[in-house]
């Protein structure tokens, strides 16, 4: 089972993972402060997967067990 980052569902699973681990570290306080303070530029894109993450949290975690499914069972 390969998973490669350029199809389409190796898109979708870096995705979601990225949203949810941006989600967890807004949680966390130092890390909240050192890396989610800016919201704009580079830097920014942490920030706003971050309020995706905890903004669409049912959404996020239902996709992440389909995502999980396919990936387990259909590929």
């Amino acid at each position: 089972m390969q998973l490669h980052l350029y199809s389409f569902d190796g898109i979708l699973v870096f995705g979601l993972l990225f949203i949810c681990t941006c989600a967890y570290l807004k949680k966390v306080p130092r890390l909240n402060s050192w890396l989610l303070s800016e919201k704009k530029g580079v830097w920014g894109v942490f920030y706003k997967a971050a309020v995706i993450g905890t903004r669409l949290h049912i959404a996020v975690a239902l996709s992440c067990l389909v995502m999980a499914f396919y990936v387990v069972f259909l590929k």
